[in-house]
C-alpha cells in the first residue's frame, strides 16, 4: 500500500519497503519515497518510542506517516540524502514523548 504525497518537487509515492518490526515497546519501519515518475527513490526508517500510539501494521504505520511527512518533505528528504552519502546508513527518524509526531498517544 502506498500514500500519495504533494510535495513542491512532485507527486511521491511513501511505502513501505520492510515488514514492521514491532517488538511491543517500539515500533521501526523502513519506507521508500518514489517520485511518481521514477526519478528519485529515497529509504529512510521510522521508529515509535516511548508509550506512543503504536501502528498495528505497516499499513497503518504509512497512511498515519503520510501526512506529517507531506508537512516535513524537504527536511526530510535533505537529512536522508545528506546522511546516506556522508554515513553511508539511512536515516532513522525516530518519534517519543519529545517528538511525537503523528503518533500522540
Amino acid at each position: 500500500m502506498a500514500v500519495e504525497l504533494r510535495t513542491g518537487r512532485g507527486v511521491y509515492r511513501l511505502l513501505a519497503v520492510s515488514p514492521l518490526e514491532d517488538s511491543g515497546q517500539q515500533a521501526s519501519l523502513t519506507v521508500a519515497l518514489e517520485r511518481a515518475d521514477g526519478v528519485e527513490r529515497v529509504v529512510l526508517r521510522f521508529t515509535i518510542r516511548g508509550g506512543l500510539n503504536l501502528p498495528a501494521t505497516d499499513e497503518q504505520f504509512v497512511r498515519q506517516l503520510g501526512p506529517w511527512i507531506e508537512r516535513e518533505f524537504e527536511q526530510t528528504r535533505e537529512a536522508a540524502l545528506k546522511t546516506i552519502r556522508a554515513e553511508g546508513k539511512l536515516l532513522e527518524v525516530v518519534f517519543d514523548h519529545s517528538r511525537p509526531g503523528p503518533f500522540v498517544g
